[in-house]
């Protein structure tokens, strides 16, 4: 009995931290939308800006979806990284586009 549940309390703590950061991700997609449509209601950003930035979103969110697909739900580690460091550079090219920089 004891040996069940302590396969099934590790078994969790290795599958949890997979979903949440898929969560995380998503939550900072959500986020980065926000702030790209907001840029275009207050002039600060143009519409073929805010066209480029969404595209450029988009296909970071079908990539995330795709990683989730083929990883049963989540993302490994590594694809935790690569898609956290590809939203840090969407997230500065918004702040240049919005800022003028």
């Amino acid at each position: 009995m004891h040996k069940v549940l302590l396969a099934f309390l590790c078994a969790n703590a290795l599958i949890i931290p997979g979903i949440a950061n898929a969560g995380e991700v998503r939550n900072r997609e959500v986020r980065q939308e926000n702030r790209m449509y907001q840029g275009v209601r207050a002039g600060d950003l143009s519409r073929r800006n805010y066209d480029r930035l969404q595209g450029q979103e988009a296909r970071l969110n079908d990539r995330r979806v795709q990683d989730l697909r083929h990883n049963d739900g989540h993302l490994t580690g590594r694809e935790y990284r690569q898609l956290n460091q590809r939203e840090n550079r969407l997230s500065r090219e918004i702040y240049r586009d919005k800022h003028g920089h």
